[in-house]
């Protein structure tokens, strides 16, 4: 089967529960708990990793991280983000993954999909079935009223711009970051947060994967990878915490405090 590029980065549930990343079709399986099927999925879904003989891809307009000699070398880039708008001046910038943080999605069809979204693939159009988390409603609409909310994912803008149109109807994201603006680093797409424009100590990051936020792991929220538990409550306990943190002036002493109490 032809191995065309992956458009959607997510974790399987083995690696959930392994605590490991590596390169599994099956990342972008449907919900069901049945094995999933590697064929289709290994053509067009990516996890974090890759095989180590793939090279890094080409179409990537951010400077990649480079290992020379066992240290890092960067090119310099402009801010991923424009300046803060006016009315947002003071907040903090919160910066949201989207696969299994905001939603799940799969090309095996799910009878209870939320969205369907029609996906152009080497001249194909398959359908992706998007399932969204629990009290990902209420936590979307608060957040924007409290943040600058960015959202920032490795999958790729044909797949996520369309689920983010319609998961987002309130506006919470002032802007999108996609695979392009991520740096591919050991085999992972990382979101590297001092390259969005804005001061680290104003910066949070909330994702389910540890790869994503490797350089920075002192401005992350950690969540739990979701799937299709529909009991999650994971979204809904956080609007308490992300409250009183929208107040705070730094936020590496709250989420400091936060991860010694956890």
């Amino acid at each position: 089967m032809d191995h065309s590029p992956s458009i959607i980065t997510q974790v399987t549930r083995d690696e959930e529960e392994n605590a490991t990343y590596r390169e599994d079709g099956a990342s972008e399986a449907s919900s069901s708990k049945k094995p999933r099927s590697r064929g289709l999925f290994n053509s067009f879904f990516c996890c974090l990793c890759r095989k180590e003989s793939e090279p890094p891809p080409q179409k990537n307009n951010a400077p990649l991280l480079v290992e020379e000699n066992g240290t890092l070398s960067k090119v310099p880039a402009q801010p991923l983000l424009p300046r803060m708008e006016s009315n947002d001046a003071g907040k903090i910038c919160v910066v949201i993954d989207l696969d299994e943080t905001l939603v799940h999605s799969s090309f095996k069809p799910v009878n209870n999909a939320d969205f369907i979204i029609p996906v152009e693939i080497d001249g194909t159009v398959h359908q992706v079935y998007v399932l969204k988390r629990p009290h990902v409603d209420e936590f979307l609409k608060r957040m924007g009223e409290l943040f600058e909310c960015v959202l920032f994912t490795a999958s790729l803008s044909k797949y996520a711009d369309p689920v983010s149109d319609l998961l987002d109807k309130w506006g919470a994201f002032r802007y999108r970051l996609f695979r392009e603006s991520c740096v591919f680093h050991k085999g992972n797409y990382v979101k590297d947060l001092s390259r969005i424009g804005r001061d680290l100590n104003k910066v949070i990051i909330i994702d389910n994967s540890p790869a994503s936020y490797v350089f920075h792991p002192d401005n992350a929220v950690p969540v739990v990878s979701w799937f299709d538990d529909m009991s999650d409550t994971e979204l809904l306990d956080l609007i308490p915490f992300f409250e009183r943190l929208s107040k705070v002036e730094d936020v590496y002493e709250v989420l400091q405090q936060q991860s010694a109490s956890s």
